[in-house]
């Protein structure tokens, strides 16, 4: 990858990509590549516009928002924000960077995840969150639903109960069981107003999806 003309991407904060790019992610899954950290930045800049926030501080934990890869079926999983936020500290004091704008990184980056549970404090924190997770529902979380399955050997759906009405849903056997523990409920918990109507329009997509789906099978 071209560290430049990458960094460019994130225009007007060439600079600071350029500084956090090569610690923006770690890893070989796709499903948090560059291509996701820049997406949600461009998420995160569409309700930063509408919303208002501090836009320097939301691109760097926007940037370093996935810095410690954590796998899906990792018992860590619920730590991976924790873990991310310390990293990022120590990446931006480097820098230079202040500890109270250190300490607003750091904590939009542990509020983000969805496993961690963390109340997201400050307005940065909450369109970081927002932001993320519009990338988990649309056809792009549908696109990594699948993506994360066919990482960690699931089936995408079981042929004989594919609604899994007379089974419990197991989303770490089936793929579109995801989209019912988790993906559908994602809608309800978003922080802004920006990212709420965001949510609604990518949140009737994925129903999309899965009617689509479930007519072909």
């Amino acid at each position: 990858m071209n560290t430049h003309s990458m960094a460019g991407a994130f225009a007007p904060f060439e600079i600071l990509a350029a500084q956090l790019i090569g610690h923006a992610t770690e890893g070989d899954d796709g499903s948090h590549d560059i291509a996701h950290i820049l997406r949600v930045y461009r998420n995160a800049m569409r309700i930063n516009r509408e919303e208002g926030g501090d836009a320097k501080i939301l691109t760097a934990a926007v940037l370093l928002h996935d810095c410690v890869a954590v796998e899906k079926n990792s018992p860590l999983r619920a730590r991976a924000s924790a873990l991310a936020a310390a990293k990022a500290s120590g990446i931006l004091e480097e820098l230079g960077w202040g500890q109270e704008d250190i300490a607003r990184v750091s904590h939009a980056i542990v509020a983000h995840s969805f496993s961690a549970g963390i109340e997201p404090e400050t307005l940065e924190a909450k369109i970081l969150q927002d932001a993320d997770r519009l990338d988990a529902i649309g056809m792009v979380g549908a696109a990594r639903c699948f993506y994360i399955a066919g990482r960690l050997g699931s089936g995408l759906y079981d042929p004989l109960d594919p609604l899994a009405q007379s089974r419990p849903l197991d989303d770490k056997r089936f793929a579109i069981d995801h989209f019912e523990t988790k993906l559908f409920k994602l809608a309800d918990g978003f922080q802004t107003e920006a990212g709420r109507a965001l949510a609604r329009e990518r949140h009737d997509r994925l129903k999309t999806v899965l009617d689509l789906f479930l007519d072909e099978i």
